[in-house]
C-alpha cells in the first residue's frame, strides 16, 4: 500500500479519547531574497527569533508577529515552493483601521478595507465584497491586504469575538451566526 493509500483510509476503529492537541507555530513562506524578505518583516514590527546559515547553501528565518503564538520562516533551500505563492494567510487583529493605518505608516502597500455581503468570509474572486468595513464591525467580518515584496499575500482580519461564543452573542454577522447555530428561532 502507498503511503498516501494509508493516509486516505478511515481509521479503524473511532477514538473516545480527546484529539492531540497541537497548535499552529509555523508558515514557511517561500521567498526569492531572504535580506530583502527579512528586512519587509522587521519593517512590521516582527521579531527575529532566529536567522542561521549552514554553509553557502541553506539559511532559516524566523520571525513572529507582534503578539503571535506562531511564527514565520523564509531562507534558503527550505522550500522549493515558488517565490510568492504563498496565498490566504491571516492575520487577526481586533481593529482593522488601526492595523491597517500602522501598515501605512510602516511605507507598505496595503488595500482599503472590505468585508464580504455573505457575511461569512470574503470571496477570492472579488465577488460579493463590498468596500469599507463590516457596517456593524461585526467580528471576523472586515479586512485588508497586503504583500510582501515577492508577492505572499496576507490578510488581516477584524475579531472582537472569538467563535464559538454563544447562540445569543450578536457580535457575529447574521450569516456567521446561522452557519454556526443555525437560524435564530
Amino acid at each position: 500500500m502507498t503511503d498516501a493509500a494509508s493516509h486516505s483510509k478511515p481509521p479503524a476503529s473511532t477514538s473516545t479519547t480527546s484529539p492531540t492537541s497541537m497548535n499552529l507555530e509555523l508558515l514557511v513562506i517561500p521567498v526569492s531574497d531572504v535580506d530583502r524578505a527579512r528586512r519587509f518583516y522587521e519593517s512590521l514590527g516582527w521579531h527575529v527569533d532566529i536567522d542561521h546559515a549552514t554553509g553557502d547553501d541553506y539559511r532559516i528565518v524566523q520571525l513572529t508577529p507582534a503578539g503571535s503564538g506562531g511564527s514565520v520562516m523564509f531562507g534558503q533551500n527550505i522550500t522549493t515552493a515558488a517565490p510568492g505563492s504563498a496565498q490566504g494567510m491571516h492575520l487577526v487583529v481586533s481593529d482593522v483601521l488601526a492595523a491597517r493605518d500602522d501598515l501605512v505608516r510602516r511605507g507598505v502597500k496595503v488595500s482599503e478595507p472590505f468585508h464580504d455581503l455573505g457575511g461569512i468570509f470574503h470571496h477570492s474572486n472579488g465577488n460579493g465584497i463590498a468596500e469599507g468595513p463590516n457596517p456593524e464591525r461585526k467580528s471576523y467580518a472586515s479586512y485588508v491586504t497586503f504583500e510582501d515584496p515577492d508577492g505572499n499575500r496576507w490578510t488581516l482580519q477584524e475579531v472582537t469575538a472569538r467563535l464559538p461564543g454563544t447562540s445569543t452573542d450578536r457580535s457575529f454577522t447574521t450569516q456567521l451566526h446561522e452557519a454556526v447555530w443555525g437560524p435564530a428561532s
